[in-house]
């Protein structure tokens, strides 16, 4: 086969780049708010038809596999996006010197924290400050290390606790909701810091305190927490903040979105990422994601 020219290439790029700006376009250029709103209503609307109609469409956009899937009748797409798994599904890396991915997910931006600031896709930087809503909430991370886990539509939905630990804090900030998708990331400056999104503050049994920040997205403004007794969405305006006191086990399900978003770790100086935690590994609820040091 012979070598693509220089004119293949262009007419490739030129034909990616089409498809992004229509994904962009769609996806973003909308009401997005009111669509989420919507989104909302519709998954909460009980008539299994309509679901099984749903998701013989989902299956032509994504690779939604469901036998790992708890046997279920979805009466609603709310229902099954936040479907449970089989018991064992998901074995959790016992090693307490290990902290586990909370969800399934694929490796988006990861790293250091440094002077500050985080990365959401190559060229574009925010503030870890402006993302958990004031310096002071994200200095303990200061020199420590950062993954983003993004959850596809047709992933498994429910998080978990990612070590033995207290979930004492939550913090909600209320925002936008913009799509996260990579493609999204690449032209939205300080996208995470934009949508609407959570700050749970974990005290690891071990001792170090971990940061995880769901953030919502187009169609996918609402999280529940299991720890606390009200639905994070976009018609919530609050209070901010939200003392909490559960105790949590190592792979104990803390809470889960309704349609998929991202997850963004944080853990402060003498933990670091895994060997093999990079932009684009695909990670299932439970295997090892960073480590403790020694001391």
């Amino acid at each position: 086969m012979p070598a693509p020219t220089p004119a293949h290439r262009r007419r490739w790029r030129d034909r990616l780049l089409l498809q992004e700006d229509l994904n962009f376009l769609l996806t973003n250029r909308i009401p997005r708010i009111a669509a989420t709103r919507l989104m909302g209503r519709l998954s909460r609307w009980r008539n299994p038809g309509f679901v099984r109609l749903a998701l013989r469409v989902w299956r032509l956009f994504t690779d939604l596999d469901l036998s790992e899937a708890a046997p279920a009748r979805y009466d609603s797409l709310q229902a099954f996006f936040t479907r449970a798994l089989r018991p064992g599904a998901r074995p959790v890396d016992p090693d307490p010197r290990l902290i586990t991915s909370p969800c399934d997910a694929i490796v988006g931006a990861c790293g250091p924290v440094v002077a500050g600031q985080v990365w959401q896709a190559k060229g574009f930087p925010y503030a870890a400050a402006e993302l958990f809503g004031e310096a002071a909430r994200a200095a303990p991370f200061e020199g420590g290390c950062f993954v983003t886990l993004r959850l596809t539509s047709a992933m498994y939905h429910r998080f978990h606790a990612p070590a033995d630990a207290r979930l004492d804090h939550v913090t909600y900030l209320a925002g936008d909701a913009w799509n996260v998708n990579p493609i999204a990331l690449r032209r939205v400056q300080r996208l995470f810091c934009r949508n609407e999104r959570a700050v749970l503050r974990l005290r690891l049994t071990a001792g170090p305190t971990l940061a995880l920040v769901p953030v919502a997205a187009v169609l996918v403004a609402s999280i529940r927490l299991h720890a606390l007794n009200v639905l994070l969405h976009l018609r919530w305006n609050g209070p901010t903040e939200m003392p909490c006191d559960a105790a949590v086990r190592k792979g104990e399900e803390l809470g889960w979105f309704e349609h998929g978003s991202t997850i963004i770790v944080f853990a402060p100086p003498g933990v670091s990422l895994v060997e093999g935690i990079v932009p684009g590994r695909v990670l299932r609820m439970g295997e090892p994601l960073m480590r403790l040091s020694s001391a």
